[in-house]
């Protein structure tokens, strides 16, 4: 067998023979047909695609005894010249412009133009790389390839046509070639290996014509690598997957599957095999991005297949048909997406198989992101029946149930909030801590929601006589560790030693809620043993789509940065949030005068506008002073939203309520000679409005100890001075 390359031994010596290049092939044929052949052409395109090929076959075409013609005859001695092994014409030169074409090359060239050719009918000359002809060179040639003898013939090849200058683009016939279409470089490639007599399997063709991307030199040449390492099985697909470095199909099938079912560990297994296995990183997200692209058409287009969209084995089509079912088409979306960023973001990266395995985590944690394809990709695992966090536990964040705004609603107003002015606020605050209702000891009484949320206590069996119930006489409540209050309600002050700091952010309650310890010095009231629990009322959602303003705290300072620097400042290093009820963010600052510079600046608006625009929610912001940082524990009372927030971020405790009358055992069983159920205890009665302590005017003045009081806080021009080293260049008078 030959030793000569592949793509020498198959290069087409007729236009008939060339592929993928009807569209240059075809007028030229018929131009010389009507024998209108210009004196100067100009090939251009991709490199591999057939420009010079086609510039011999044009000379070939030219020359021939019968011609000229578009079928070259074979038979003279101008075509066995110009064969594809033939030894070539001293009629046509080619001419290598990388390397002659300077000015003195040029002068050369157009010496000897004017000779007439040899033993032919034209003089022809082949300039390949055009482009690399210096602008002194064109010049040169510029008067003969504009008037030439009748004789000459000029055929520039060039890869960057731009490269030319323009006089000389004016006076040739620009064919600019293009890449070969993949179905017909794979059907070419076929036809070449059933001539070489070997056997190649079906995964393998697809492999060669990517690597080729389009180019018939570079196709021909991985083919010729490929038969040339073949054994006596022919070219296999391991062989060509490992040669060309490809991932292996299994692979992404792999991936993929990790990927529609959430299981993280085949997903980060399968990075492990990739790294162990000595591929490279950034060629496996590249292919991985790839079958993304298939499954997002075969989704898209049912029948792809049959449209030729998609080029692969039938194994391989139907496996994808498979994968492209079990994903939605917003979460199949987002994932090719997240794969184009990583492997966009893997260039220069110092360790890949970190971003690998970070891409692999963004793709599998949509509920981690609040953007709307993360959303979209939450909502399609919803409907397909997939848990998006992998447990029963509630989402974080906290939303006032009914049962924190009591007094909104009309019930018993609680007795201890009798002393605290209506309105919350400064004045409330002080009214509060001056009537010793606040502190972590008064902790309020568990809710009745919260008494419900508790398991039943199973029933007796019901028997002839029961025993008088003791009677009942008030006792000291035993001091017990608070439970976690409910999903969605507001955190209560915790008890000294508790899981969380005083004001701290609340942590998610477990399924079903808690029971809240009952405030000290409070009759404790038995429950009847046989009466069944009512269900528990499910919790509030979290409001905002579950957005924990805590966690997204880092992005909103961001998208403030990009908007106003100066309110980025102020925020960053003044500010946090300290509380959240779903609608209002609660942001607290060192000192009032940060605070006054905030509202005063428009700053609010600004957040406002951060806020909306990055996570799509309409959030109210409430600012307020908070010099502890959010560590100090809430102040109890006040209801409705008015007294919700209080300083130190924890939020306003449920306001305690009277437990719900018992029913009375005739209602749960048939009544017995036993003695009857001694009379529930009456609810508390409400406090009367003229009770309510009012603040006076004197009571509301500053203290000389009063912590809001700060007469440190920095004016808006030393602010700017010290934060932003601002330097004054003139002032103005505004009269």
């Amino acid at each position: 067998m030959s030793s000569l390359a592949l793509y020498r031994r198959y290069r087409p010596e007729s236009f008939a023979e060339v592929i993928g290049q009807e569209h240059v092939t075809d007028p030229l044929q018929q131009a010389l047909r009507n024998n209108r052949v210009n004196h100067a052409y100009l090939f251009s395109g991709p490199r591999g695609c057939g420009k010079t090929t086609s510039a011999r076959i044009l000379a070939r075409c030219l020359n021939c005894e019968k011609g000229p013609t578009p079928t070259p005859c074979g038979e003279c001695q101008s075509c066995r010249d110009l064969a594809r092994n033939g030894p070539g014409s001293i009629d046509v030169i080619e001419i290598d412009a990388a390397s002659h074409g300077g000015v003195d090359d040029a002068r050369d060239l157009r010496e000897k133009a004017f000779f007439g050719p040899a033993s032919s009918r034209y003089k022809i000359y082949i300039i390949d790389e055009a482009h690399m002809v210096t602008s002194a060179g064109f010049n040169a040639l510029l008067k003969v390839v504009e008037e030439p003898p009748e004789h000459l013939k000029f055929i520039f090849a060039t890869t960057e046509p731009e490269k030319v200058i323009g006089t000389i683009r004016s006076r040739t016939h620009h064919y600019p070639f293009r890449l070969v279409p993949p179905g017909t470089l794979r059907d070419y490639l076929a036809e070449v290996c059933r001539k070489e007599n070997n056997p190649v399997e079906d995964g393998v063709l697809p492999l060669v014509v990517r690597a080729g991307a389009g180019s018939v030199r570079d196709s021909m040449s991985v083919m010729d690598q490929l038969l040339a390492g073949a054994g006596a099985d022919g070219v296999t697909y391991a062989m060509a997957t490992s040669l060309l470095g490809y991932t292996d199909g299994s692979l992404l099938d792999s991936v993929v599957e990790a990927f529609a079912s959430g299981d993280g560990a085949a997903a980060f297994e399968v990075v492990d095999r990739v790294i162990e296995g000595g591929n490279d990183p950034r060629r496996f997200v590249a292919d991985l991005l790839e079958r993304l692209r298939d499954l997002v058409i075969v989704a898209a287009v049912p029948d792809a297949v049959e449209k030729g969209l998609i080029d692969a084995p039938a194994d391989v089509l139907e496996r994808m048909q498979a994968q492209a079912g079990v994903f939605g088409p917003a979460e199949l979306s987002r994932a090719a997406d997240l794969v184009n960023e990583g492997l966009t973001e893997m260039r220069g990266a110092t360790s890949p198989r970190l971003q690998l395995e970070l891409i692999c985590a963004r793709v599998m944690l949509p509920a981690a992101y609040g953007d709307e394809r993360s959303v979209m990709a939450r909502l399609d695992r919803l409907e397909r029946g997939i848990s998006l966090s992998g447990g029963a536990a509630p989402a974080m964040g906290y939303v006032p149930g009914p049962e924190v705004h009591g007094g909104m609603t009309g019930g018993p107003a609680p007795q201890d909030a009798a002393s605290v002015p209506p309105g919350g606020g400064v004045a409330a605050a002080r009214a509060a801590v001056r009537s010793g209702g606040a502190g972590p000891a008064a902790a309020p009484v568990a809710p009745a929601a919260h008494e419900a949320a508790a398991p039943p206590v199973p029933v007796p069996p019901p028997v002839a006589q029961e025993a008088a119930p003791a009677p009942t006489a008030p006792a000291p409540a035993q001091p017990q560790a608070p439970a976690p209050g409910a999903p969605g309600a507001w955190p209560a002050a915790a008890a000294t030693g508790g899981g969380r700091r005083p004001g701290g952010w609340p942590t998610a309650a477990p399924a079903g809620g808690g029971r809240a310890p009952a405030a000290q010095g409070r009759p404790a009231t038995p429950a009847a043993p046989d009466t069944p629990a009512p269900p528990a009322a499910p919790a509030p959602a979290p409001g905002s789509g579950g957005l924990d303003p805590r966690t997204l705290w880092p992005n909103v300072l961001e998208a403030v940065k990009n908007r106003r620097r100066f309110t980025w400042i102020l925020l960053s290093q003044n500010a946090q949030v300290v509380g959240f009820d779903g609608t209002t963010l609660q942001i607290g600052f060192v000192n009032a005068g940060a605070r006054d510079n905030f509202l005063s600046s428009g700053s609010e608006d600004v957040l406002r506008q951060a806020l909306a625009e990055q996570f799509n929610v309409q959030w109210k912001v409430e600012a307020i002073v908070d010099p502890s940082g959010g560590s100090a524990p809430p102040a109890t009372g006040g209801s409705g939203f008015g007294g919700g927030f209080q300083p130190g971020g924890g939020g306003a405790s449920p306001a305690p309520r009277p437990a719900p009358a018992e029913q009375p055992a005739s209602s749960a069983r048939p009544a017995t000679s036993a003695s009857p159920a001694p009379a529930p205890p009456a609810p508390a009665p409400a406090a009367p409005p003229t009770e309510r302590h009012v603040v006076a005017p004197e009571d509301d003045m500053p203290e000389d100890d009063d912590p809001d009081l700060d007469e440190s806080a920095l004016s808006g021009h030393d602010l700017i001075v010290r934060e932003l080293g601002a330097t004054v260049v003139e002032e103005f008078s505004n009269e």
